[in-house]
């Protein structure tokens, strides 16, 4: 019975440091089965596999393996003619249809009559009529327009945390990263300053610089083993771009490391691991 199960299969490429969360949205939403992962220096190729669900067809096609030789032949002359009866049927209800068609067409070609001289005084009558609207309109429109009102400067706006936005504080709470709720968030306040509690949850080398950083970081105090909230990311960044500050700021941060972290809101690119980029503002020690 083995032999005849048969599987589809299906590649996810996951970000460094969230292969865990990437297995667990496919087990839950698909029932994937993790078979393979190649891990990449930037990503993490997961293979997944799970049977392949029995359609009508397969279940038909089954059957008729299962039957004779004898009676395989007798159901295939019996498809045929009804191929057949079918096809006849097509033709014959296109030939109704289309003659019907011919014969609306014929009933409509009847020319409609020309306008009574009435019509022509009435149509003369009413351009005159609309003539004398536009010279009014354009007599109105000459009055001189209303000097502009001074211009009142704009308060800066609020930093959004999840004290004062419904919106951010869901989206910390979710559990998956590529939730349709990440792409509206950053479509919304794209430019907009956040402040949350967080820490790292990965860190790496950008390219093959020694003191330039891609970072993750999450919400909460787990580090790596974060499993809520977007995969935010401040991309080639140091740790003068960071901007910590605090009474004991550290010369350098690594995993595990948690802050208060103000950023400013910028894309979420779905293709590309479902990254929440930001960019930093200030790392505050807590």
């Amino acid at each position: 019975m083995s032999d005849d199960i048969k599987y589809e299969y299906r590649s996810v490429q996951a970000v460094r440091g969230m292969e865990s969360r990437s297995i667990a949205k496919a087990q839950r939403e698909g029932g994937w089965e993790l078979c393979d992962q190649t891990q990449g220096t930037i990503r993490t190729t997961l293979k997944f596999r799970r049977v392949k669900p029995e359609t009508s067809l397969s279940r038909a096609w089954r059957v008729f393996r299962g039957l004779s030789p004898v009676k395989q032949r007798v159901v295939g002359a019996g498809l045929t003619v009804l191929v057949v009866l079918a096809a006849v049927g097509i033709g014959t209800s296109a030939a109704q249809e289309k003659s019907g068609e011919s014969a609306a067409v014929n009933k409509n070609s009847v020319q409609s009559p020309a306008p009574t001289v009435s019509e022509e005084t009435e149509h003369a009558i009413t351009s005159e009529g609309s003539a004398n609207k536009s010279t009014e309109s354009a007599a109105v429109n000459e009055k001189p327009a209303p000097s502009p009102t001074p211009a009142v400067a704009e308060e800066p706006e609020q930093v959004i945390t999840v004290e004062n936005n419904p919106e951010f504080a869901a989206l910390l709470a979710a559990t998956d990263y590529c939730d349709p709720s990440m792409a509206q968030f950053a479509g919304k306040y794209k430019g907009r300053d956040i402040a949350f509690d967080g820490s790292i949850t990965n860190m790496k080398r950008h390219e093959n610089y020694t003191t330039r950083y891609d970072i993750l970081v999450g919400p909460g105090n787990a580090g790596p083993k974060t499993t809520a909230g977007p995969a935010f990311k401040y991309e080639d960044v140091n740790m003068f771009d960071l901007k910590l500050t605090g009474s004991s700021t550290p010369s350098y941060v690594g995993e595990g490391d948690a802050f208060l972290f103000t950023a400013e809101v910028g894309e979420f690119k779905p293709n590309q691991g479902c990254l929440f980029f930001l960019t930093p503002i200030s790392t505050a020690v807590r």
